[in-house]
C-alpha cells in the first residue's frame, strides 16, 4: 500500500503546488485587496442606508378643515418615505384632542387653539406637546345660489340666526323686506374647531349656539355643503377651502363687521381684513412621539412644504421666516 502511493511523488508535488497557488490567489483577493475592501464598504453603506430608512406609522386625527393640507403633505412625504404609513382621521378638532390626550395619536389637526380644559387634561395624563402654526383660514358663510336677496350679512344678523334661544324662524326675521320663508340652518358638529371658532367669534362664547329643530349639525362638513346646496332657503358655514371646492353650487356671503363689508379670499384672510372670521390652523405633536425619527422628519417636512401647498387647498401660508420659527420651536 505504501509502495502504491509512493510511486507518484512528482504528481503529488505538482498537485500541492497547484492548490497552494490557487489558495494564495483566493487569499489575496479577500485580504486587504481593493476588491475586498470595496465589498466590505459596500456592505457597510448598505447597512447604513437600511438603518436610516424611515418606517412606522404616524396616526393623525382632528380638524376636517385642516385635513386637505395635511393629506397633501402626507402624500408627498409618503412618496419619499414609502415605508411610513400616515392614516389621517377627520373626527373634528375636539375629538382629535380627546384622542391626543389619551395618547392614541401622534399628531392632532386643529382649526383652533387648544382649550384650557384640554391642556389641563393633557398635563394630567403626562402629555407634553408642541403647538405648531401651519396656515391661516377664513370661515365662509354660504347660502343657496337660488337666494337672490342675501347680498351680505352683518355680524349682528349672523348672531340673530345662530345664537342660543334664537327667535329667528324666517328670513323676514333677519332683515325687514326679506321673504317670510323658513330658514334651513346648517352647522358643523359640536366637536369641530370650526363650530368653536364661529360660535366664539359671532355669539361671544365657544359652543354657544341655538339647538332646536331648525338647525342641523353634522360631523361631516361635506354634509353641510350638500345641505346648503340642496335647499334654496338654507344657510351654513365652514372653512374657506370647502367653499372653493364647491363654489359652483354655493353662494358666498360677504360679512359686514361694522367697519367694512368683506368676503373671504386668500388676500383678505392674509391681510386680516376678513374679520372676525379669520383663524389660525395648527398642529399639536406629542413630544414623546416627536422623538421618533419618522415623526420628527414628517413635522419638519410639513413646515418645509406647507408654504407651497397651503394655497393649493385654499389656505393662506405663513411667511418663510415664520415657518423657520416654527421649525426652530420643534428643535427645542
Amino acid at each position: 500500500m505504501f509502495r502504491k502511493w509512493g510511486r507518484k511523488p512528482a504528481g503529488i508535488l505538482v498537485l500541492v503546488l497547484m492548490l497552494s497557488t490557487l489558495l494564495a490567489a483566493c487569499g489575496g483577493g479577500t485580504s486587504g485587496s481593493a476588491t475586498g475592501e470595496n465589498t466590505d464598504n459596500g456592505s457597510a453603506q448598505q447597512n447604513e442606508e437600511n438603518t436610516t430608512a424611515l418606517t412606522g406609522t404616524i396616526e393623525i386625527d382632528g380638524s376636517s378643515t385642516l385635513h386637505p393640507l395635511t393629506e397633501a403633505i402626507a402624500e408627498e412625504f409618503g412618496a419619499a418615505n414609502p415605508d411610513v404609513r400616515i392614516p389621517i382621521g377627520t373626527g373634528g378638532t375636539g375629538a382629535g384632542f380627546k384622542r391626543f390626550n389619551n395618547s392614541e395619536i401622534a399628531v392632532a389637526n386643529a382649526s383652533r387653539p387648544i382649550k384650557d380644559t384640554e391642556a389641563e387634561e393633557a398635563k394630567a395624563n403626562g402629555i407634553e406637546y408642541h403647538e405648531v402654526l401651519v396656515a391661516y383660514d377664513g370661515l365662509s358663510v354660504v347660502v343657496n345660489p337660488s337666494n337672490e336677496f342675501v347680498d351680505k350679512l352683518t355680524v349682528d344678523e349672523l348672531k340673530k340666526i345662530y345664537e342660543p334661544n334664537s327667535t329667528v324662524k324666517t328670513w323676514a326675521d333677519v332683515r325687514e323686506g326679506w321673504p317670510a320663508e323658513e330658514i334651513k340652518i346648517y352647522s358643523p358638529g359640536t366637536d369641530h374647531g370650526t363650530f368653536d371658532y364661529f360660535t366664539e367669534a359671532i355669539n361671544g362664547e365657544a359652543q354657544s349656539s341655538r339647538n332646536d329643530k331648525q338647525i342641523t349639525f353634522s360631523a361631516d362638513t361635506n354634509a353641510v355643503v350638500q345641505g346648503v346646496a340642496g335647499d334654496k332657503n338654507s344657510i351654513g358655514y365652514f372653512g374657506f377651502s370647502f367653499y372653493e371646492e364647491n363654489q359652483d353650487k354655493l353662494k358666498l356671503v360677504p360679512i359686514d363687521n361694522g367697519t367694512a363689508t368683506v368676503a373671504p379670499s386668500i388676500e383678505t384672510i392674509k391681510d386680516n381684513s376678513y374679520a372676525p372670521l379669520s383663524r389660525p390652523l395648527l398642529l399639536y405633536v406629542n413630544d414623546k412621539e416627536l422623538e421618533r425619527p419618522e415623526v420628527n422628519a414628517f413635522m419638519n417636512f410639513y413646515l418645509e412644504n406647507a408654504s407651497s401647498l397651503a394655497g393649493e387647498v385654499g389656505f393662506v401660508p405663513l411667511q418663510d421666516d415664520q415657518y423657520q420659527e416654527e421649525k426652530d420651536k420643534l428643535a427645542k
